[in-house]
């Protein structure tokens, strides 16, 4: 057989091999002490990584797993022997001998103070870990004054696809995050003004429609309070017909494209209220484009009659 005729095809593409991958340097075990109990954890880990090992559940607002931590919530600090200020649990690195204590009582006065501190300056009724969390360290942010008028304000319904209610934001910075570097890139929304004027803004505090947003929603998918909210479970609530208890959830596949984008869908009484994606899923970490967070609809349209 001559050699031409044993040579592939260029019409037959070959399969692809797998993909490299340089080899993972083994990481060194670091221990430390968390609330009297000695835990291993790998080199670079953070306290709070320490903290689920244990099974220690240290309250966060502007922490989560896909985005950079910030720092700015400061409810996750925890107390390490031999500094002058409490740690922020969510980026402090573990050290080899450290001595930590994740609930003494001036850990709780500190959150405590922080709770009461958001709650009596923002509209908090759509985040519910506030609850939980005020119920746990006893926080009353109503001796701070009788209702939050700090950043009162009307929300801002420019568009058919979710509402921005900057009355209950706590400047966490998760959506800042979402729209930059950590997830889209787009960069739509930053933190403008400084200090108490400090709030979250388009470029040049323009509508959301003539800002460079692209409407994947993954700010409203880290959005600890409801600040950032679909316009379907907002037009519920406003009337009155929001109720978890009665929504289903659906796991799924986004049927737009081959990326394979793992969705939850939200049900109420046999309508799609929204949708969501796991931060832990591999293909997605909660991110989604514009189809797959709002392009639900379709499913919903009633076919015409026929003509007789």
């Amino acid at each position: 057989m001559s050699e031409s005729a044993q040579a592939p095809s260029p019409l037959i593409p070959l399969p692809r091999g797998p993909v490299p991958q340089a080899p993972a340097r083994a990481r060194a075990m670091i221990e430390i002490k968390m609330d009297g109990r000695t835990v291993s954890v790998p080199e670079g880990s953070t306290i709070i990584d320490a903290a689920r090992q244990l099974g220690i559940d240290i309250p966060t607002l502007c922490f989560l797993e896909s985005l950079t931590p910030v720092n700015v919530c400061r409810i996750c600090v925890v107390e390490l022997e031999g500094s002058r200020t409490l740690v922020p649990a969510c980026s402090r690195k573990a050290e080899p001998g450290m001595v930590i204590q994740t609930d003494s009582e001036r850990v709780r006065l500190s959150r405590r103070m922080v709770l009461e501190f958001l709650a009596s300056s923002v509209n908090v009724s759509t985040a519910p870990m506030f609850a939980e969390y005020m119920k746990r360290y006893g926080a009353r942010p109503e001796r701070f004054g009788a209702s939050p008028a700090t950043v009162a304000q009307m929300p801002k319904i420019d568009n058919d696809l979710y509402v921005r209610d900057y009355a209950k934001c706590i400047l966490c910075y998760k959506c800042v995050e979402a729209c930059g570097t950590d997830a889209q890139n787009t960069f739509a929304i930053a933190v403008a003004g400084r200090g108490f004027s400090a709030h979250i803004a388009t470029e040049y505090d323009v509508p959301l429609p003539d800002s460079a947003c692209v409407y994947c929603g993954n700010c409203i998918g880290v959005c600890p309070t409801g600040a950032l909210m679909f316009k379907s479970e907002y037009d519920l609530r406003l009337a009155g017909q929001w109720n978890e208890s009665r929504q289903t959830r659906t796991d799924t596949i986004c049927p737009y494209c081959g990326v394979g984008c793992d969705l939850t869908v939200h049900a109420q009484d046999g309508k799609i209220v929204r949708v969501t994606s796991p931060v832990d899923h591999s293909v997605t970490h909660g991110n989604l484009c514009i189809k797959g967070r709002f392009g639900w609809q379709f499913v919903e349209i009633q076919p015409a009659p026929k003509k007789s």
